[in-house]
């Protein structure tokens, strides 16, 4: 009764904090892998486009994002010709309401570890309550990434996959394969990755298919089973990403040789595109490389904290009873804690994880899916953790650092200039231009502005991670263009010149020639990229430097 009240609690908790919003930036991709497009498709607003989803080398599937964040903004369209327009356009709906309906579907995850825990030997509801305590669960499934939604995909997969349908009639194994079938196609043209999530599930499920002895030709019929639904799925998938990416008029061709050809030369597989770039040893050094062992020896901690340790030395445990069992042959002197269900779990975590690591790419959203396997792992008979102290508070400190801290001024300091803008143009008044450098800082989501396509009132630059020693000069050349234009104009439209960096940079804006008019703060916002120093951490500057600052540049002094 106690773990049920404490699920209800924490699934609450998930709902409100999606709710609240919270402010914490975990990753470029929660925007720019689907809200920031949609909202330009759905709301006609000014974005801008990550290069993924241009049609000159489209690299993700349109169906995912429409389905997700493009029902939120469809929301807000079918209700904006009723006069709710002022309330639809604030920021905190464009955040919340795509995020809402990511968390909605997060309880898969939980629907999913409800009926198959049983099946693992695994305890129903510490395995939920695991879940549901982990700050993955309260951050990262609440997100709108493509990552997060490979993780509900996975968590359908093993509910299909569990062996709590074994004995169960010829009917339900067929309809079993068909789900799985479009479960596999919608995760892999989802992210490719999905494939090596879903392999040692699936092929669980094809060797034994509801039998103790292997097969090979049974394995591979029950392949064969799920081939109809995997390609009705995923040509669904490819008509939709062919037709958005090169338009309508490849339906307009007469003639059926010649649609055939046309429709052969213009395919997108958004999936392929995805491997092709990602298998580019160039490509990926753009994003960063690391040692193959980022993923086990870091990533896995710091998400997973002890329970991945405990993986770990379960794994190393069961690679003892192998060796065992492989040289005396004795099972009866075997480790009673080493199952065969603890075996499957310990494939369905490690071979992602190792397959993942063959990248040289490795970032911790990449491990989120396989947090299900885990939990099921932990509570297992004879294997529970139970709920800690020590994993209590990790996750408290990984959902206030993630969902409350890391680039948690960004969000705000748009919502600022949103609300600038509007209150400024209350009808449409197009002779003031807002410039606005974003520098140190995560990529800013333009949609959150709420401006129709053409209006052209704000112009955001993204310089990153620009150099320290170099600002001061880019931003005194940007001022100057900014003036000339505002001169050639004869004073047509005034500028504001806006700069927004984190505290720990500001102070160089101190040695530029520029005059600072107002000064704007949203605290918390930690960069770890230009974290504040030990010093600061015990000064009282502290609250300056764990700010991003929003500046105005006087243009015409």
């Amino acid at each position: 009764m106690e773990a049920k009240v404490l699920w209800g609690a924490l699934s609450l908790l998930r709902i409100f904090w999606s709710l609240l919003p919270q402010k914490g930036y975990i990753h470029p991709d929660e925007f720019f892998q689907s809200p920031e497009v949609m909202a330009g498709d759905f709301l006609d607003l000014e974005t801008n486009r990550p290069w993924e989803f241009l049609p000159t080398f489209p690299c993700r599937t349109i169906l995912i994002p429409v389905l997700t964040s493009g029902t939120a903004f469809w929301i807000i369209r079918v209700l904006r010709p009723i006069g709710a327009e002022r309330v639809l356009s604030h920021s905190y709906v464009l955040i919340v309401l795509p995020r809402i309906i990511v968390t909605i579907l997060s309880f898969l995850l939980d629907y999913s570890v409800y009926h198959i825990a049983p099946a693992w030997r695994s305890d129903r509801w510490k395995a939920m309550t695991l879940l549901a305590t982990s700050y993955v669960t309260l951050v990262f499934y609440t997100r709108t990434t493509s990552n997060a939604i490979e993780g509900i995909l996975f968590a359908l997969i093993l509910l299909l996959t569990s062996p709590g349908s074994h004995g169960c009639p010829n009917h339900y194994k067929v309809k079993s394969s068909h789900l799985i079938g479009i479960v596999l196609a919608a995760g892999i043209f989802n992210r490719p990755t999905f494939l090596g999530f879903a392999f040692m599930p699936v092929l669980n499920w094809a060797r034994k298919h509801y039998n103790s002895q292997f097969s090979f030709k049974t394995a591979l019929s029950n392949i064969f089973q799920l081939l109809p639904s995997f390609v009705i799925t995923a040509s669904i998938f490819i008509a939709a990403d062919t037709l958005y990416y090169r338009g309508y008029h490849l339906y307009s061709l007469s003639g059926t040789e010649a649609f055939s050809k046309h429709i052969l030369e213009n395919i997108v597989l958004t999936p392929l595109n995805f491997l092709r770039y990602n298998l580019s040893p160039d490509n990926l050094a753009q994003h960063g490389t690391h040692p193959p062992v980022t993923h086990l020896a870091v990533n896995g901690v710091m998400l997973f904290g002890v329970l991945h340790v405990s993986a770990v030395f379960s794994g190393i445990k069961i690679m003892k009873w192998f060796i065992y069992t492989s040289l005396y042959r004795n099972k009866s002197k075997c480790d009673e804690s080493v199952t065969k269900q603890s075996v499957s779990l310990f494939t369905f975590y490690f071979v992602p994880l190792l397959l993942l690591s063959l990248f040289r790419h490795q970032e911790p959203r990449f491990l989120i899916p396989l947090l299900l396997p885990l939990v099921l792992l932990s509570t297992q008979c004879k294997r529970n953790i139970g709920m800690t102290s020590g994993i209590v508070i990790f996750n408290i400190i990984g959902a206030l650092f993630f969902g409350s801290l890391h680039q948690a001024g960004v969000v705000p300091s748009l919502a600022h200039v949103q609300q600038t803008v509007q209150s400024e143009y209350p009808s449409n008044n197009l002779t003031t231009h807002y410039t606005i450098i974003f520098t140190h800082t995560y990529m800013p989501p333009k949609h959150l502005l709420y401006l129709q396509t053409g209006q052209n009132l704000v112009n955001i630059i993204d310089l990153a991670g620009f150099d320290k020693d170099q600002l001061c000069p880019k931003l005194t050349e940007i001022k100057r263009d900014l003036l000339h234009r505002s001169i050639h104009l004869s004073g047509q439209m005034k500028h504001h010149f806006l700069v927004v960096i984190p505290g720990t940079i500001a102070p160089v804006l101190d040695n530029c020639e520029l005059v600072l008019k107002k000064r704007t703060s949203f605290f918390p916002h930690l960069s770890m990229e230009d974290p504040p120093t030990l010093s600061n951490l015990f000064s009282s500057n502290l609250t300056t430097q764990l700010a991003l600052h929003l500046i105005e540049v006087n243009l015409y002094t």
